[in-house]
């Protein structure tokens, strides 16, 4: 059973095409032109085993917003094409997190519902280079409005932005590998409905 996702976005602002192997290895080849970004999607598809290949072309003569968001809906959809039917997985995941002084703990359901809770410390620097450390907050969003997935978030402290944020994608990436695994002992839909 191949479990790969392969979307293709294209609009005014951006240009977007997005694969990831859910069976993979961490072979990560991405470029977005926002170098921090690069970096958290570089963390999630290593800490994953998730295969991943995102190439972005984006109005960054504007700002980042647009190439950041069109990547995570990208992503988003093709995690979601890659998990089929959800037969056989284990559905449920979390991963605490650490990364220095700070500590994302991360917390999803793979069941169709779309819905994020999120929370970070307050006082964040705004910035990490190009990068709006706002910009987190909404990644997610727009990722899970296409996973079609139940999200928790939460770092309880931390002090340093860069910290900060990469822990939250090193235990998403935890978190997503858990959840989206095959349970040898589940030969159905892991739901009492029947479909996720």
């Amino acid at each position: 059973m191949s479990r790969v996702g392969r979307v293709e976005r294209s609009t005014k602002e951006t240009s977007v095409v997005v694969e990831i192997n859910l069976d993979g290895t961490g072979m990560v080849d991405v470029s977005t032109g926002v170098g921090f970004y690069d970096h958290m999607l570089d963390q999630l598809g290593r800490h994953g085993l998730f295969d991943l290949t995102v190439k972005t072309d984006g109005d960054l003569h504007i700002d980042s917003h647009h190439t950041i968001e069109d990547t995570a809906l990208a992503l988003g959809a093709a995690f979601r094409q890659a998990l089929g039917d959800k037969r056989g997985i284990v559905r449920f995941g979390d991963a605490s997190v650490p990364l220095d002084e700070s500590l994302a703990q991360v917390t999803v359901d793979l069941s169709g519902r779309p819905y994020l809770v999120h929370t970070e410390p307050e006082g964040m620097a705004p910035m990490i280079g190009s990068y709006d450390t706002t910009m987190t907050r909404h990644i997610l969003e727009s990722f899970v409005a296409q996973a079609q997935i139940a999200l928790h978030v939460h770092v309880p402290y931390g002090r340093n932005a860069h910290h900060i944020v990469e822990c939250q994608f090193k235990a998403l990436a935890r978190a997503l590998r858990y959840a989206s695994e095959i349970d040898p002992r589940q030969t159905g839909i892991p739901s009492t409905k029947g479909a996720l």
